[in-house]
């Protein structure tokens, strides 16, 4: 049983190392850049990010001795509060889908924006909450994993994202910002970004 479960913090941890490095820096090349990806067209843009997420993914793996060589052994108590944790990113994620069809979550909106017009700007549900509940969700699930497999890996690589996804959200605002203008900036007054306010 004992074996079982350091099994699955291993390729749990595997996971999150493999994935959100790359996840989050493909934001980086396309958002900033987006006019560009416009130009080239939505099909290049999805083939060239899924050949650097399968290149940066295969890159992880071939390192994933070294990456992991540290890990903390099973907590029992880490693992239980790792559970709450992610169970409340899956509230929020849920929340969230209410209002995301699979044209939005692939990113297309933003690929064809000039086409299809500035779309509408989403600001009911969890989105009256918070501006960024995605996100909110992505950090809470992500630093569930890493309380679950207690892997050093996992949390650095949790604590690195704590400024990549202020950034990411600062520039996907200044976006939103030229879309919607003064509706944006009013939503912003209202509504903090990633962290809820009570009540």
């Amino acid at each position: 049983e004992a074996r079982r479960v350091d099994t699955i913090r291993y390729y749990l941890a595997l996971i999150l190392v493999m994935t959100f490095p790359p996840a989050f820096g493909l934001w980086f090349l396309v958002h900033p850049f987006i006019g560009f990806w416009r130009r080239v067209g939505m099909t290049a843009t999805f083939a060239f990010s899924t050949l650097v997420f399968a290149g940066v993914c295969y890159a992880i793996l071939r390192g994933r001795d070294t990456l992991l060589a540290v890990e903390y052994g099973t907590n029992w108590v880490m693992f239980a509060f790792g559970l709450l944790l992610y169970g409340l990113a899956a509230v929020v994620e849920v929340r969230c889908r209410k209002h995301l069809t699979l044209r939005m979550l692939l990113g297309i909106p933003e690929l064809k924006a000039p086409q299809e017009g500035p779309g509408s700007l989403l600001h009911e549900g969890i989105y009256a909450r918070v501006r960024h509940p995605r996100y909110l969700g992505v950090m809470l699930g992500g630093t569930a994993v890493a309380m679950i497999s207690n892997y050093l890996a996992a949390y650095l690589l949790m604590l690195a994202l704590i400024p990549v996804v202020y950034a990411l959200t600062v520039i996907e605002e200044g976006e939103l910002r030229q879309r919607f203008g003064d509706d944006h900036t009013r939503y912003c007054e209202r509504v903090p970004r990633i962290i809820p306010r009570l009540g």
